[in-house]
């Protein structure tokens, strides 16, 4: 089973990252995929009885190991894409996927677990196990174990074609991104700040090219539509973004097609399995009671929201009409305006703020967080990583009555800079999670949060610390949040571990919760040292800050319900996928007040629902922010850096991970159901 020269048959310990090779994907999962099937075969045989740890000793031990292999490859694919490891990992998926789907679809293990569940011994079980077996049928009947002949061959050859389409369509928003660039003039660039100019400068000179290299990555692409002086520059590079892998771009990265035979595929699924469309599959594990519930909360939030975003928008207008010579606004105007307005009514600008959060002060800032509330200390640790630039930390529960960690609770990478061949956007993924082994060992978890942000730049010969936007600074708190619940659970059966098992509509409390630490003035001067000065954020500063912390809110909230209900109606929706466009338009119309270029296909891009896991699920963002919000008001009421309450959140919510229904740890933790007036007063929409 070992060969000692392929790192990913070694899954005992930590991923050799740096030695991974694409030569290595397709032995190694083979071996793996043949190892599995055994396990299954002997699972469900007369040879293992229908009892749950019986089954979890032959089957969970392959299947994890499979996982954690499979998990790595994936991770490389989406942190240091190359052609030739795209290659091995598409030519693996399918068997991969073929695999995972017959598994969930085995009538012999459904009937297996079916008479776990009928034992006497099931009424036994600890809570937490119960609860994964709960899912465990729920799982099994959602992955077509009850469907037969046709309807199942048919149900797997959709999760085989699903599974591609969603890797295409990943790998076109990657190369549509990485794809592109344009070399501005100096006379162009006027306005960018100089971090950002410097960066784009030194792009072009490793390429011998003239100019400024600008690109669609989020570090050179935000600065242009904030700053640009250049209303054409600004457009062309809104345009460029926009119309990422659509038809009105490379025919080879168009996404068009794609995105209707996904809708499709999902369509037809859930009505082999029953349900009128797609939606009502994916709320069947979520809080969610049904799609309607969900729209309906939605045009409730929208119609809150309404007249503070009008407001907000003739604001703006105002503004770019009167300062900026902008009578007819568009949307390549609106972040640069909106910028300009900020700095005029607050007196500060995002450049400004941004001098004083260094990575090494932000992260110093927020272990601190981590440690002073949840009672653990957070170490640099050393691991095999894929990039010179990704840190390797361990977190250890205390000793008691000592300041020195203790126990290793979990470890976590960290990869924080943009780079070609990354995948956009900011995430938190699994290595592995905890698990009490079979036999006995207790296996702690391990993280990756990886975020897009601004490298280091070399300025006259030496490398400056890399600055973060404040926004940088609260999606590093977001991602942080969920690493905390998957490492901090305390829970020993791995399908309810950390995130396992979590209601997907909840699974974003955690990380929105965290990003209130970025609003409160005893955290923000721990996370801040000016880059030159190495001063802490001057007090006056931070409170212009939070006077605009709500600013333009009422149009942010529209755009997340723009998303999520335009998400929801497609995926509810038979037939949707013939008039994709007519959706947008029509969802636009309703709850957008902003003028959409007719041109933008930004749906083209969201890689959220039709390849990252939200599908009929991006309401959940929303959803989870009235608990999260509600939640940080036991802070408020007591104390941010409380330490009782803190150690109340981390029994509630972070250590019983997927065990329990997350409105039962919420009500556990707050004493009560969730209210939506605490979003509505975070955002200042009372």
């Amino acid at each position: 089973m070992t060969d000692p020269n392929n790192p990913l048959l070694a899954t005992d310990g930590l991923p050799a990252f740096a030695d991974i090779r694409p030569a290595h994907v397709a032995p190694a999962i083979a071996v793996l995929l043949e190892d599995a099937n055994r396990a299954l075969e002997h699972a469900t045989s007369d040879a293992v009885p229908a009892d749950y740890d019986a089954l979890s000793a032959v089957l969970d031990v392959a299947t994890e190991r499979l996982g954690r292999a499979w998990s790595a490859v994936s991770h490389l694919n989406a942190v240091a894409d190359t052609p030739d490891l795209r290659a091995a990992y598409t030519e693996t998926l399918p068997k991969v996927t073929e695999f995972h789907t017959r598994l969930g679809a085995d009538e012999r293990l459904y009937a297996k677990y079916k008479a776990v569940l009928a034992s006497p011994q099931a009424a036994r079980l600890a809570a937490p196990r119960q609860r994964a077996l709960a899912n465990a049928m729920r799982d099994f009947v959602l992955g077509g174990a009850e469907l037969h002949g046709e309807a199942k061959l048919r149900f797997a050859q959709i999760e085989e074609r699903l599974a591609d389409l969603a890797q295409q369509f990943s790998e076109h928003v990657l190369d549509a991104t990485d794809g592109y660039a344009y070399y501005a003039a100096a006379d162009e660039v006027a306005g960018l700040p100089a971090d950002a100019l410097q960066a784009a400068r030194t792009a072009a000179e490793a390429e011998g090219k003239p100019g400024y290299k600008l690109t669609l990555h989020q570090p050179s692409y935000v600065p242009v539509m904030q700053y640009a002086h250049s209303r054409a520059l600004r457009e062309r590079i809104y345009t460029a973004y926009v119309t990422r892998a659509s038809e009105l771009g490379a025919p080879a990265l168009d996404n068009s097609a794609m995105m209707r035979e996904i809708l499709a595929l999902r369509q037809e699924e859930a009505q082999l399995l029953g349900y009128a469309n797609y939606a009502e599959v994916s709320v069947v594990p979520k809080m969610a009671e049904s799609p309607t519930q969900v729209i309906a909360f939605l045009r409730d939030l929208a119609a809150r929201a309404r007249p503070y975003a009008e407001r907000d928008l003739a604001e703006v207008r105002e503004f770019a009409r009167e300062e900026l010579g902008l009578p007819d606004l568009q949307a390549w105007d609106l972040p640069f305006a909106s910028e300009r307005l900020k700095e005029k009514r607050y007196a500060f600008s995002e450049q400004e703020v941004k001098q004083y959060f260094t990575e090494a002060k932000v992260l110093e800032g927020l272990f601190h967080i981590a440690q002073t509330l949840f009672d653990v200390a957070i170490r640099e640790d050393i691991a095999p990583v894929w990039h010179p630039s990704v840190r390797f930390y361990r977190i250890e529960r205390r000793r008691a009555g000592s300041a020195d960690g203790g126990e290793l609770v979990g470890q976590f990478y960290l990869d924080l800079h943009a780079r070609n061949g990354k995948r956009p956007g900011a995430w938190m993924d699994e290595v592995r999670g905890r698990w009490a082994r079979p036999g006995g060992a207790l296996q702690t978890p391990v993280a990756q949060l990886v975020c897009n942000f601004a490298p280091p730049v070399a300025v006259d010969g030496s490398l400056r610390p890399a600055l973060l936007t404040h926004d940088n600074v609260t999606t590093l708190f977001h991602e942080f949040g969920h690493g905390l619940q998957h490492l901090l659970t305390r829970v020993d059966d791995i399908g309810v571990a950390g995130i396992a098992g979590v209601e997907w509509d909840a699974v974003e409390l955690p990380s929105q919760f965290m990003e209130n630490f970025c609003w409160e003035w005893d955290v923000v001067k721990r996370l801040t040292a000016h880059v030159d000065s190495g001063e802490s954020l001057p007090r006056a500063l931070f409170d212009r800050m939070l006077a605009a912390k709500n600013f333009q809110s009422g149009l942010q909230t529209l755009r997340q319900v723009d998303f999520a209900l335009l998400d929801m109606r497609l995926h509810a929706e038979p037939g949707s996928e013939e008039h994709i466009q007519d959706v947008v338009a029509e969802v636009r119309r309703e709850v957008s007040i902003v003028p959409t270029p007719a041109f933008s296909r930004f749906l083209h891009g969201f890689s959220h629902i039709f390849s990252g896991g939200y599908s009929a699920g991006y309401y959940s963002y929303k959803w989870a922010e009235v608990l999260s919000a509600d939640a940080w008001s036991a802070f408020e009421e007591n104390g941010v850096l409380d330490v009782a309450t803190g150690r109340r959140y981390r029994e509630a919510i972070l250590e019983v991970g997927g065990s329990r229904p997350a409105i039962e740890s919420f009500k556990a933790f707050r004493g009560r159901e969730p209210r939506i007036d605490a979003l509505l007063r975070h955002q200042g929409m009372e």
